[in-house]
């Protein structure tokens, strides 16, 4: 698709493939402000998650060249996977890259972690198609991030609204039925619900960093009684004479993906039939992205036993994928939440990230945090009744994240001691 030269002298084409589309020109819309790093910051207290420039992530890994051209490389993007890469660019009378959108042509609703199974089958038996749809996201990705790409620049904002202009197009050309952008952020949430966009909330479980020295320092924010529940539930994860290894960089081998990937393949089976990484995937993306893979394994006698994958942004570890080839008891705990904290502190990351779901982590000192969509309708009759749909979803969103807020761990008196 092209709309051509209009009089702002932009244009809006689609890439297939960002083999088409230089890294450095990608990357400066993806993350325009990766060379501002910010300090570590407490999540507000009332849980509710900011938007302002501190709060958010300036270095994404998921929207990076890198990562997407790691998706498409190795399959798990394009062909027969149902996620046809179909990248938006806005560029200027010059041919610069002025904003792009990490979009898609979906056949199906698998991978996205938010979920509109329901939408699709109503609409479905009601006569309608809602398949193609287009989807705007970080495949397989359910972190927040920037999802309107735009580099800075005077030309910032009317770049933003051609990419939302530009999806429309799509849609229609595409015969789609809807597009959805998911785990957005400000300023894409409050441009694309001006655009007509239904805004959509649902929740995840964040910790934030409140200027901790030591994890000690963390756990004396808690309760007793649940400070010394989680001191007994990570000396039991290890029990078994298991040792635990931090790895990046150099360290990620071939031989440490291959074990890697058993866990990934085992566990993925287990919950959803169909891991959607392959093993090529994680070589690319370790090639690409090693310093910023932090991948914590558990070994025990003399061979690795589990797993677990986190993407480290500017000041924020997002934890991904986990497995296991031996079960014991709090190891999945020790290493995707207390072992991704320590991280955290030791290299004064704001906030972990520890993906979708999971009611569980709150006991280990995540705090649930609403998380935003926006989703653009072309059927006026399916837009009704998922506008009244949203409406009371989100309240009973706002209600779930207030009850589960009251289940925190941390001390009443909002003091600290002794360890």
């Amino acid at each position: 698709m092209t709309a051509g030269r209009d009089r702002n002298d932009l244009r809006v084409r689609v890439a297939t493939s960002l083999k088409s589309v230089p890294a450095e020109a990608w990357d400066a819309c993806a993350n325009p402000h990766a060379a501002s790093v910010p300090s570590p910051a407490r999540l507000e207290s009332s849980c509710e998650a900011t938007d302002s420039l501190s709060q958010q992530d300036t270095d994404n890994p998921f929207v990076s060249h890198a990562f997407l051209r790691a998706l498409e490389e190795s399959g798990c993007i394009g062909g027969r996977s149902g996620w046809s890469p179909a990248y938006l660019l806005v560029e200027d009378g010059d041919d610069r890259l002025l904003a792009a959108a990490p979009s898609f042509v979906k056949g199906h609703s698998q991978g996205e972690y938010v979920f509109d199974h329901a939408w699709a089958d109503a609409y479905e038996r009601a006569g309608g198609h809602y398949y193609p749809k287009l989807q705007v996201a970080a495949p397989f990705t359910p972190a927040t991030g920037p999802r309107l790409l735009a580099a800075d620049g005077p030309r910032t904002g009317e770049a933003r609204a051609d990419l939302i202009a530009g999806l429309e197009a799509l849609r229609d050309q595409t015969r789609s039925s809807s597009i959805h952008v998911t785990f957005a952020q400000e300023p894409d949430l409050g441009a694309l619900i001006e655009a007509g966009y239904l805004e959509r909330h649902d929740l995840q479980f964040h910790w934030g960093n409140d200027g901790f020295a030591t994890y000690d320092d963390f756990l004396a924010t808690l309760a007793s009684r649940k400070r010394k529940a989680l001191k007994r539930e990570r000396r039991e994860a290890l029990s078994a004479g298991i040792t635990v290894e931090v790895l990046s960089g150099s360290g990620l081998t071939e031989a440490i993906w291959d074990d890697f990937f058993a866990f990934y393949q085992d566990t993925g089976a287990r919950k959803w039939g169909r891991p959607y990484l392959n093993r090529r995937f994680f070589s690319l993306v370790g090639q690409a992205l090693g310093e910023r893979i932090v991948l914590i394994m558990a070994r025990r006698a003399g061979r690795y036993i589990a797993g677990a994958i986190n993407f480290r942004g500017a000041n924020t570890l997002y934890g991904r994928n986990w497995g296991c080839i031996e079960d014991h008891p709090f190891l999945h705990f020790e290493l995707c939440y207390h072992q991704a904290i320590d991280y955290a502190i030791a290299h004064g990351l704001a906030r972990v990230e520890a993906g979708a779901q999971g009611e569980h982590k709150i006991a280990r000192g995540y705090r649930p945090v609403i998380m935003r969509s926006a989703h653009h309708l072309a059927d006026p009759g399916l837009r009704r009744a998922v506008a009244a749909y949203l409406v009371t979803e989100r309240e009973h969103i706002a209600a779930a994240r207030e009850t589960l807020a009251a289940e925190s761990p941390f001390r009443r008196d909002g003091r600290t001691d002794e360890a």
